[in-house]
């Protein structure tokens, strides 16, 4: 009988597959628009979407281009209008210096046998051309539109446009291909010729024009006495409106620096209260994580100390009971598979210890207490735990520390865990009859360091292997011993937890040539008392 094909397979689901899951499941749906959310809180509801690659642009960015953006489109249209404002100034003085000369010119006209005479002295007449920038244009029609006097192709206003006797208004027209300016007005004459029939008449129409040329001059100067000023004023807003968003923005830069220089293992809440009104739902909502994130942290510590203790204590039982069992008398095969009971329980308390020790050291954050630790009674101490362990393999343990104490900022349980894992190390690799030194020395080049070095007369560590040694349960083929690989590990995440480094040297012995050793050192910094500092 054939066996039924299995259609589980692993890997992540493919498209179809989500998209068909959440068509029939719309609870994967919500839980995907969540996630969205969660990754990019700012997003627009509309561009929440799983797939959805959100670019968030810089706040000061964003309103820097809704401040300046209207700034620099309400410019050209300050210089439209400062333009038809300049016009319509510049036209003022001229206008009534057209009017002026139309009024002179409508005082001439005479009626002379019920027709209109144009007596103009040479005088007056060289007083209108006198100008020497633009042309200057005057025309007299009389009653029946016959010319009078002045330029014949001079354009006409519409009938309609034409004013009352004694009003003057203005129009723009073409002369010669030339702008003009004119001034019209329209003078009654007090009598007619006998016989004449008055609808056939029409009132003296006194027109005087000039070219532009001056007008444009003169708008030209007002525009640059009011643009040239803009070109430094637009600059130097946009320098003002830079330093004032810059300003503005200052308790967010004040703020990010008070989370950036905070310990790891500071969990206070921030000063809500001197935050700006803006920010401050997010200084409370922020304050309201690390609450959550310390809870949190509470927990998994107690899990941590509960776990080492319901693991360590039944390691224990096993291991006294096999001991136990070895003072009784049984067979040899029973007496081998007791002590290798009593072995492995050891191994294994000592891996759960270890095993706890670099969850602690990985979670920097977990409420650690930092206070001022003198590394050279703590190591010290440390060399004493382990006098027995090296006597049991008739290892020389020997300590050097400096004349003077040294202190460090840390953790004491684990600058004793790490110490603890160095010593172990050289002592399981190190063979039988061999010499271990731990130091704590100062660097000459720089008092701000500690060093803490362990060394031994073991076979050494080869460069190649120093980087993958500080990795978890690596260990180097070949060698004998009975470690985990977790100890140079713990060793590296103690370190960076204290803002240290480790480091991995060559150690050659004089009464042991042939044996490479090894130093293991890990470099702190170091703290001075107020009084002691340098």
């Amino acid at each position: 009988m054939a066996s039924p094909v299995s259609t589980e397979r692993s890997g992540a689901p493919s498209l179809s597959e989500t998209a068909a899951a959440s068509a029939t499941n719309p609870a994967a749906d919500s839980d995907a628009q969540r996630d969205a959310r969660y990754a990019n809180p700012f997003a627009p509801p509309e561009e929440l979407e799983p797939d959805t690659q959100a670019h968030p642009r810089s706040l000061f960015g964003e309103i820097l281009d809704w401040m300046l953006a209207p700034l620099l489109l309400l410019w050209p249209m300050s210089i439209a209008v400062t333009y038809l404002v300049a016009k319509s100034i510049a036209n003022g003085p001229f206008d009534r210096a057209l009017e002026a000369d139309a009024y002179v010119l409508a005082r001439q006209i005479q009626p002379v046998n019920g027709v209109a005479e144009l007596r103009l002295p040479d005088a007056t007449r060289d007083f209108l051309r006198a100008d020497n920038v633009d042309s200057v244009f005057f025309q007299v029609l009389g009653t029946r539109g016959e010319l009078v006097g002045g330029d014949r192709d001079m354009p006409l206003p519409h009938e309609d446009d034409r004013p009352q006797p004694g009003i003057v208004e203005f129009r723009d027209d073409v002369l010669r291909g030339n702008d003009i300016r004119v001034a019209y007005t329209t003078v009654d004459l007090p009598g007619l010729a006998p016989g004449r029939d008055p609808g056939s008449t029409q009132p003296v129409l006194v027109q005087v024009a000039e070219t532009l040329d001056k007008r444009s001059q003169l708008a030209n100067d007002i525009i640059k006495g009011v643009i040239l000023p803009q070109f430094v004023i637009l600059p130097l807003a946009i320098v003002l409106v830079w330093f004032g968003l810059s300003r503005g923005l200052a308790p967010l830069h004040a703020l990010q620096s008070n989370m950036r220089t905070r310990r790891p293992d500071d969990l206070s809440p921030l000063e809500a209260g001197h935050a700006p009104p803006e920010i401050a739902p997010l200084v409370t909502s922020f304050n309201d994580l690390l609450t959550r994130l310390e809870q949190n942290m509470e927990f998994q510590k107690r899990f941590i100390a509960d776990a080492a203790h319901q693991m360590k204590t039944p390691l224990a039982g096993l291991r006294m009971q096999a001991e136990f069992a070895l003072r009784q008398d049984v067979s040899t095969e029973v007496q081998r598979s007791l002590e290798q009971i009593a072995t492995s329980s050891e191994h294994a308390a000592r891996l759960v210890t270890q095993l706890l020790a670099l969850a602690r050291a990985e979670n920097r954050a977990t409420g650690q207490i930092f206070s001022c630790v003198e590394l050279t009674a703590l190591a010290r101490l440390a060399v004493r735990d382990w006098v027995q362990a090296a006597l049991a393999k008739r290892m020389d343990i020997g300590y050097e520390e400096p004349p003077f104490p040294v202190e460090v900022e840390g953790n004491v349980v684990m600058l004793r865990e790490m110490l603890s894992n160095l010593i172990d190390n050289a002592i399981r690799y190190t063979p039988p009859g061999g010499r271990i030194t731990v130091r704590v020395r100062t660097d000459e080049h720089d008092l701000d360091l500690v060093h803490l070095e362990v060394e031994d007369t073991g076979l050494g560590i080869p460069p190649a292997e120093r980087e993958r040694v500080v990795e978890r349960f690596y260990r180097i083929l070949g060698r004998e011993g009975d470690g985990s690989g977790l100890g140079l590990a713990i060793v590296k995440e103690i370190a960076a937890m204290h803002g240290g480094t480790l480091s991995i040297e060559d150690h050659v012995y004089q009464e042991s040539p042939r044996l490479a050793g090894t130093l293991v050192r890990v470099s702190l910094q170091r703290v001075f008392p107020p009084k002691d500092k340098p």
